[in-house]
Parts: C-alpha cells; structure tokens; sequence
C-alpha cells in the first residue's frame, strides 16, 4: 500500500485526513466541513478542503481498492440519471451481491457502446469474469455481454431483481443534492469513483448484524482508513 506525502502543507497530516473523511463519509458540503473544523479550532477555508479532496481523496481511495477483498461471483448493473449543465447523463455503476461497489462511470450515452465500456472497464480492474451479471431489462447489457461472449451468464430481471445496484444509488443522489448538483462530467466522475471507495468501507447493513459485531466493524473501517491515508514514511 502506498504511502501519501503531506509534505508542503501547513496543516498536519492528521487534520488533512480529518477534513477528507468528513467529506467523503458524511453527507456534508465543503462549508460543513470548514465550519466542523471551526469547532474544533483549525481556521481552514472550504476552498482548501476543496483542494485536499481531490489531490488526497484519489490517493487514498486507490490504496483502499488495493486492499479490499476480491468481490463476489454475483454482479449487478445498472444506470442512473444525472443532470450536469442542462444536459441528462448517465452514471453507470456495478455493485457485488453484498452491495459493494466495483466501477462507477458517468457517460453521455445508455447504449451499447456505453455498456461495452462500463463492463470492458470492470473486467480489466477486477480480473476475472463472474458467475453471473444481474442487470435490469435494459437490451444494451445483452449486446454487450454477446460481444464479450459473456450472454450465457446475463440474468436479466425485474426491478426488485437488481435492488442491490438500484439501492446503490441512493448515497449518490443525496450527495448530488447537497452539492447542487455535478458542475462537470469529469468532476461526477472523480466524485462518485473516490466515494465508492470510501463508502465500501464503512458500509454496512446495520439491521443483519449486532451491536458488537457493528462495534467491531467500526474499528476495523476506521483502523482501514488509517492505513489508506498513511504518510509516507
């Protein structure tokens, strides 16, 4: 796992991941995270807490990716709406079968060639082919799958079918709110990968697990998030 250089910065390495983990964690805008920082008696603009998330949140998202597990042998697929400038763009994501997110990637079309590149993107980064891909009736999964020579592994479904990428959905669609929506493609873009990763992390289905299992899982989310955003030494 690589180590993350701090150096340059007036602040320490320690408010830097506070600020980072705020933004990407929680539903909160930059001023919500300048005026948490406030609190606690670091005068920190929301235009450096802008900068921190896109040159550290990559990093450490990438060093999270290295280190989780390989996903499941079940994939769901599915797109949603996005609205940037005017104009209605589509962010296609694939999640396992317990809910993690593999790929997110925002592109102008809901076709063919879009689906092609969303599943040539994800076969390359994960490595391997699953045992199945969940997708909704949309026929562009079909058409791509056939040329990927993959359509005997396509389980096309009703909606409740692929809940698991459509549920998925929702912690991007609050975010969206909340920043008023994407300014860019490329800025929906890097958004929506580095909150996957982070949002794998500290994911979990509250209502499957005790309360000393969910302590547990804290920690060791937390204990992850350290080690992703270690200095170099």
């Amino acid at each position: 796992m690589a180590g993350i250089s701090f150096k340059r910065h007036r602040f320490p390495p320690d408010v830097i991941r506070q600020a980072v983990w705020l933004y990407f964690r929680f539903t909160l805008s930059l001023r919500d995270v300048e005026d948490l920082l406030a609190e606690r008696g670091m005068d920190v603009s929301y235009e450096t807490v802008r900068c921190w998330a896109e040159k550290f949140g990559r990093s450490i998202a990438s060093n999270i990716r290295r280190s989780r597990p390989r996903p499941g042998s079940v994939w769901h697929l599915d797109e949603m709406v996005v609205r940037i400038r005017g104009k209605r763009m589509f962010m296609w994501r694939a999640v396992d079968d317990e809910g993690g997110v593999l790929d997110v990637l925002v592109q102008k079309r809901r076709n063919k060639h879009a689906a092609l590149r969303l599943l040539r993107k994800l076969l390359k980064r994960q490595g391997y082919v699953p045992d199945h891909f969940v997708t909704d009736g949309l026929l562009s999964y079909g058409a791509a799958l056939e040329t990927l020579r993959c359509r005997r592994r396509h389980r096309p479904g009703r909606l409740r079918d692929n809940n698991r990428a459509e549920n998925s959905h929702l912690a991007v669609r609050r975010r969206e709110r909340k920043m008023q929506r994407f300014k860019s493609q490329g800025q929906a873009q890097r958004f929506a990968s580095v909150h996957a990763s982070i949002y794998n992390l500290f994911n979990v289905q509250r209502h499957l697990i005790s309360r000393s299992t969910l302590r547990t899982f804290r920690a060791n989310a937390v204990d992850g998030w350290i080690v992703a955003s270690a200095a170099a030494a």
